[in-house]
């Protein structure tokens, strides 16, 4: 069953706040001046207004189209900045899949390879989602095998395959999110969860990642070698 949501205090929620808040300045040099300008408009509008002679119930609503520009651009700006740190890096799209609002069941690195290609796995209204993230040749021949073994389990569930990457054929991450949203709810939330136990089962025991094994992860002559009975 998926874990209920943790209600967030008010604090808490000005701490996250302040942590994108940051973490779009340093990514975003457009970012400060744009949340400026989306406080700044709005409220010196609202002082036009009153020195005309209007009423001051505009004041309240001054502050609040200010706040709300504020946050739309927030929101924008700061999506932008986490799309452009996340791409190129390993696990990205796993990151912005648990992160994502809704019911989704993320097994990050199902399936991966030395060279750090891995497959992604998602279950969500939608069914099975395989997310690819390496080179593209080896994630898609990574990809074949965990689709075989997923077939073994999902049933009827539809499955969709996606390779991240920027080249023809593969699915930019900045569009990650809104193609997964635009896929059609396939199963109930009582057949995700179903799902979602069958899938636990198989993948209980962790694979060994494909590829050649490092010579430091390699155990040494003696741990293979088996004592004969005396």
């Amino acid at each position: 069953m998926a874990k209920p949501q943790e209600k967030v205090s008010f604090g808490e929620r000005l701490k996250q706040i302040g942590q994108v808040f940051t973490f779009t300045a340093r990514q975003d040099k457009w970012f400060v001046p744009l949340i400026a300008a989306a406080v700044l408009i709005p409220l010196a509008l609202t002082v036009l207004a009153v020195l005309l002679g209007w009423a001051w119930v505009w004041i309240p609503i001054g502050i609040m189209v200010a706040l709300l520009a504020a946050l739309i651009v927030l929101n924008l700006r700061s999506n932008a900045a986490m799309m452009n740190a996340a791409e190129g890096q390993p696990g990205a799209a796993a990151s912005i899949m648990e992160n994502m609002r809704g019911d989704w069941r993320v097994r990050p690195a199902a399936s991966s390879t030395t060279q750090f290609d891995m497959v992604h796995v998602v279950i969500g209204r939608p069914g099975v989602i395989l997310l690819g993230e390496g080179q593209p040749q080896r994630v898609r021949n990574l990809m074949g095998q965990e689709k075989r073994r997923l077939a073994k389990v999902i049933g009827n569930a539809p499955m969709y395959d996606y390779v991240i990457g920027s080249q023809e054929g593969e699915l930019s991450i900045r569009k990650l999110r809104t193609t997964v949203m635009k896929l059609p709810r396939n199963l109930t939330g009582k057949d995700v969860n179903a799902l979602d136990k069958r899938l636990g089962a198989l993948m209980a025991r962790p694979q060994m990642p494909k590829g050649a094994i490092p010579k430091n992860m390699r155990p040494g002559g003696k741990g293979m070698r088996q004592q004969r009975p005396r």
